[in-house]
Formats: C-alpha cells, sequence, structure tokens
C-alpha cells in the first residue's frame, strides 16, 4: 500500500471514528435518531459476533438488543478512548461470556446461519456444518479470539481490547486455536471432500 493510500485510510477512519463520536454524543443527550444510526450501522455485526460465539441465532439476537440497550443508557459515559466498534464488540463479548458461564452444564451446540441459503448446494452445506462444528469445539476463549480476528477482522490488538486480554495471549489463543482446528479438520478431511 502506498503511502497515500495508507494516508487517506487513516483519514477515513478518523472520519468515521468523529462521525461515531458525535453520534454518540447526541445518544448520551438522549437522542433516539442517533441512536437507531447506531444500531443500523453495528447490528449486523454484534449479531454476527454473538452468533459465532454462542451459536445460537436466538441467543445472538437477545445479546444484540442487551448491547444496544447499555448503549443507551451508557452513552453519556462513554470516552472516546478506543473505537465505538470496539466497545460495541467488548459489551457484546462479555454479555456472550455470561451466557456460556451461565450454561457451562450444557455442551456447546452449533446452530447454523440464519443467513445461509436454502438453495445453497448441499456439500456446501455439510462443510459448514462440518467446520462450524470444529470451531463450536473449541475451547472458547480459542473460539473467541478466532472469531474476532478473523469473522469480524479485528486486529490483534483490538481483539486484545475486547477480550480483556494482551496481544500476544490472544495471538497465542490464536496459534492454538488453528492448529486444533487443522487437527480436527483433517480427521473429517474424507467428509469434507465428500463423494466425487
Amino acid at each position: 500500500m502506498t503511502e497515500a493510500a495508507v494516508a487517506r485510510s487513516h483519514d477515513r477512519m478518523a472520519a468515521t471514528s468523529d462521525a461515531e463520536t458525535l453520534l454518540m454524543r447526541r445518544v448520551g443527550a438522549g437522542d433516539p435518531a442517533a441512536c437507531r444510526l447506531l444500531v443500523e450501522r453495528h447490528l449486523d455485526s454484534i449479531v454476527s459476533i454473538a452468533h459465532r460465539l454462542l451459536g445460537d441465532p436466538s441467543e445472538a439476537e437477545d445479546v444484540a438488543q442487551d448491547t444496544f440497550l447499555r448503549l443507551w443508557r451508557h452513552a453519556h459515559r462513554w470516552q472516546p478512548r478506543a473505537r465505538l466498534t470496539t466497545w460495541l464488540y467488548r459489551v457484546a463479548y462479555n454479555l456472550c461470556m455470561d451466557r456460556l458461564r451461565a450454561r457451562r452444564e450444557r455442551p456447546f451446540e452449533w446452530a447454523p446461519d440464519p443467513g445461509a441459503s436454502p438453495a445453497a448446494p448441499v456439500q456446501r452445506n455439510q462443510v459448514a456444518r462440518i467446520v462450524a462444528g470444529a470451531l463450536g469445539a473449541l475451547p472458547e476463549r480459542q473460539r473467541s479470539a478466532i472469531a474476532l480476528v478473523y469473522h469480524q477482522g479485528l486486529s490483534n490488538i483490538d481483539a486484545a481490547e475486547v477480550m480483556g486480554i494482551s496481544v500476544d495471549a490472544v495471538e497465542s489463543l490464536l496459534a492454538r486455536g488453528r492448529r486444533s482446528l487443522r487437527k480436527r479438520l483433517a480427521a473429517l478431511r474424507s467428509d469434507l471432500m465428500g463423494e466425487l
């Protein structure tokens, strides 16, 4: 990436950050229209991360609702020390971890992605189920790190902030998670390849 492209990217991020800071100030002052704008911008990503962490689309929607309820209630205290998305992910992550702790006695079961097309080829759905099952079998911290970095596109630094751990810890979780996934998926290779 050229120096000019990096500068343009930084300027766009700063403009987005400034716009979201302004919206948060408006939400903090009780402006429901500003809150609606933030919900529209971030709802899909919050539902997505919650679904990947919890494996249940209904619970993911509940977490998203609770996340934006907290945004509404606490916007007046919000300080732009970090990006708004990082703060929202942190709230959603904590809510997911609370739910996972509450259901420790139940094994993790991955529900299908509600956004998947019913017309998708059968083999693709089978592969998606196998991969989702392998992800679901990971320890929750490894699954969280993978979901934040690879599915949500957060940097390791932002994922560390969301999870409340060091960047080195995130990198370690990612490495262990990738190793575990490789082993699990290698053992399921014939299921992944299907009948050719």
